[in-house]
């Protein structure tokens, strides 16, 4: 038994684990990863099983935002070689929710940028809403526009919304370091506002911005406090044109310690995998998913991710089945040819070394 099995042991007999108890996981050793693992695993299969909830986003409408987030590579001023492009039509954003569906997803998660929507935004977004559940009656749609005013939430849930996402992204004490723009407050008042209408809240964070242990702890603690339903853990992408392009602060095993401090403060919520999973935990994609219980499938808002069919793969070849699936497909025998080498020894091709 380690120390982390006590804290497993703890929280699921009813506990909650402390900020000096998540630092203590943050601070994890490389040789007690495997065990901080096994032991935030246990927490995951209480309250979750061997599901993974899959995630579609949507970019409804990108880039063109007013908004001063460093991280962003849609922020005002931003010289990120990225898509930018005004609302989509319904009918392509019903095409674009239904190819993620395809894919396995359960929920699809309409973004736009900007500070927050108009009113005559919300009534768009809600147009589209009824036409994606008008084909797709089962879909769980959570939006994501900014920040809210009187009513938008009550208008979004009347339409058919389940979920709203609004982001802390940091600690309190950090945010002003990483946005001007608007308060911390701001976005809290946000989260409260989808809550009190019925929605169900999602928020995160983004790691790497420069925080302390501390500050994520904060910021953690912070989204227990608010209730957040669903956590999207997003890894800094520092695009080349934004404030933060060339910072790299993240490891792998930092990431998975992240995850697990999550798991942890938030046992029984969901622990999404999302920005910048492929980039910062690469290889360790796969343990990750023993902590965390969800994640977006293929591309992000500005970013690719990895191939659908490659985040399938990891949701299978770890022993997991998706969420709505009663059981994992089977890997047709064939699916792996061999591929036969035609370079290094033997050939005029370099070595793959």
């Amino acid at each position: 038994m380690t120390r982390f099995d006590d804290l497993a042991d703890a929280v699921l007999a009813g506990g909650v684990a402390t900020a000096d108890d998540a630092l203590d996981v943050l601070r994890a050793t490389d040789d007690e990863l495997l065990a901080l693992v096994t032991a935030a695993a246990r927490l995951r299969r209480k309250h979750f099983g061997n599901t993974v909830k899959v995630n579609y986003l949507v970019n409804l409408k990108s880039g063109l935002c007013p908004e001063d987030c460093h991280y962003c590579s849609q922020r005002l001023g931003s010289q990120a070689d990225i898509l930018k492009y005004t609302w989509l039509g319904a009918d392509e954003a019903v095409e674009q929710a239904t190819a993620g569906l395809r894919g396995g997803a359960s929920r699809i998660c309409m973004v736009s940028s900007g500070r927050g929507p108009t009113d005559r935004d919300v009534e768009r977004v809600a147009g589209m809403v009824g036409a994606l559940k008008s084909e797709h009656p089962d879909v769980e749609v959570c939006a994501c526009l900014g920040l809210l005013k009187d009513g938008q939430a009550e208008r979004l849930r009347a339409a058919g919304v389940d979920a709203y996402n609004h982001n802390i992204n940091t600690a309190e004490s950090h945010h002003d370091d990483i946005v001007t723009s608007h308060t911390y407050a701001d976005r809290v008042d946000t989260v409260n506002r989808a809550k009190e209408a019925g929605l169900s809240p999602c928020s995160g964070l983004i790691a790497g911005l420069g925080e302390s242990d501390e500050q994520l702890v904060e910021a953690l603690v912070a989204l227990r406090d608010l209730g957040s339903d669903s956590i999207p853990v997003n890894f800094l992408m520092p695009f080349d044109g934004t404030p933060l392009e060339g910072t790299w602060e993240l490891t792998p095993g930092r990431c998975l310690r992240i995850l697990a401090a999550a798991r942890f403060v938030c046992p029984d919520k969901e622990i999404r995998i999302a920005g910048g999973r492929e980039m910062h935990l690469r290889s360790l994609q796969g343990l990750a998913l023993h902590v965390a219980n969800s994640l977006f499938l293929g591309d992000y808002l500005t970013s690719e991710g990895q191939a659908a069919e490659a985040d399938l793969e990891l949701i299978r070849d770890n022993g997991f089945v998706v969420l709505g699936a009663e059981t994992a497909p089977a890997e047709a025998a064939d699916s792996h040819d061999p591929s036969k080498r035609r370079r290094g020894a033997g050939t005029d091709v370099p070595a793959n070394a």
